[in-house]
């Protein structure tokens, strides 16, 4: 498990780390990677030098106080080198193994696939380069990170090396920078920490494939009852509900049951704990999984409250609402009615719609807070109220669910208030 190297060691005033500002740092390579690390590096307070084959045409691309020059002289000039160039390109800095040897090398590089090759990138640096300390790390940051800062972007530095010393000086360096530096143990986690940024939404798969699941099966019976029954028993074509109504009736029934799935979990947890007597229990896997995509969950479950919210607006615009309004006004008049008004319809409608509006309005707020950079600025005091009131989301999204069955759906008798009667009446 990774670690955090966040310690008394690292704390911004200890001595030690203090020394470390203002130290030589060398980059070898020239690229976009290259010139973000020397720009976060140089306003990190470091002495850059950039080994370059062609230094005279990059020198412009980076700091000005950043030192550019060959890569022979930068790699004299400094104990801790940033190999900042691709997997293939190792094999030009060959000619250097004098000068690097007892250095300290950190690999920033990523593959295009995950285990492309055999060994990671770091280990085959370590190969070409045995008199060389290689590190992993910074491989998980970003170019746009290493400009913006760790403010907009991610904090996390994973770092892992065979020699503490070396770990420990590249983490030194990483907070200065302002990130987190991780353990993550020897050098052999380095194919694992390459892999990372390959993967597409690791933690997303199975609330994916959920929410496709349920979207499929109201999907089909939504049809069956408002396309195809019709066009059966009644020879009714209502083929043009497909691409709008029949989805958008099909999206809050989604996005109920997904909200459903983030508040079980913890009733199933709960139970088992009042079942074993015990908090210090491990859960059964399958819990312990579903307790854990319970993020991914609420956040699909907004989506397509959201989505619903957007379809429900698109309604007045069809061409087929518009026909049917004609139509009913044309009824209307042929049957002499001065009239339509339906005071409980009315109110149902009213109470239906205001419901949908407050559960849309509480789901976003728990959205929000679920982001990373919003929960960082909340204490645990206000994380865990907005939490336990989402609840209220849930109750709202009920509410609003029932209303929206209508009369002859549910054995419901809504009592509208009574019309106030004038006093000269």
């Amino acid at each position: 498990l990774p670690e955090s190297m966040v310690d008394s060691h690292t704390d911004p005033s200890n001595p030690d780390l203090a020394a470390t500002v203002g130290r030589t740092i060398g980059i070898l390579g020239s690229g976009d990677f290259a010139r973000s690390l020397a720009t976060r590096l140089v306003y990190s307070g470091f002495q850059v030098v950039v080994g370059s084959r062609n230094p005279k045409r990059c020198a412009g691309l980076f700091p000005s106080a950043a030192e550019v020059t060959a890569q022979v002289d930068a790699v004299k000039k400094t104990n801790v080198i940033f190999v900042a160039v691709f997997r293939e390109h190792y094999s030009t800095l060959c000619d250097l193994t004098d000068e690097l040897a007892g250095k300290i090398l950190v690999d920033v590089s990523n593959n295009t696939e995950i285990n492309h090759h055999k060994e990671s990138n770091a280990e085959y640096l370590a190969s070409l380069f045995p008199a060389c300390t290689v590190v992993k790390g910074f491989n998980v940051i970003s170019a746009w990170t290493l400009q913006s800062g760790p403010r907009d972007g991610n904090k996390q530095v994973l770092i892992c090396c065979d020699n503490q010393e070396a770990k420990r000086t590249v983490a030194e360096i990483a907070q200065v920078m302002g990130f987190t530096p991780l353990d993550m143990g020897s050098l052999s986690s380095a194919c694992e920490i390459e892999n990372i940024p390959l993967r597409l939404l690791p933690a997303w798969k199975i609330p994916v494939f959920l929410a496709l699941g349920l979207f499929l099966c109201f999907y089909t019976y939504n049809f069956i009852r408002q396309v195809l029954h019709p066009y059966i028993w009644e020879q009714k074509n209502k083929f043009y509900k497909i691409p709008v109504e029949v989805v958008n009736s099909t999206l809050p029934c989604v996005a109920y049951v997904m909200l459903s799935l983030v508040y079980l979990p913890g009733v199933l947890a709960a139970s088992f704990q009042l079942r074993y007597g015990t908090k210090y229990r491990r859960f059964p896997d399958w819990l312990d999984q579903w307790l854990q995509h319970r993020k991914q969950i609420g956040l699909l479950s907004f989506f397509c409250a959201a989505l619903h919210a957007v379809y429900s607006l698109c309604l007045p615009m069809r061409r087929s609402h518009r026909y049917q309004l004609i139509n009913a006004a044309v009824k209307q008049v042929m049957e002499k009615k001065t009239d339509a008004w339906i005071e409980e319809e009315v109110w149902r409608m009213e109470i239906y719609v205001s419901f949908g509006i407050m559960a849309l309005g509480l789901l976003s707020l728990l959205a929000i807070t679920s982001l990373p950079s919003i929960a960082n600025s909340l204490n645990w005091r206000e994380f865990s109220f907005i939490q336990v009131k989402s609840i209220f989301a849930y109750s709202r999204a009920t509410h609003h669910r029932q209303r929206g069955f209508g009369p002859a759906a549910l054995a419901y008798q809504w009592v509208a208030p009574a019309t106030p009667v004038p006093r000269w009446a």
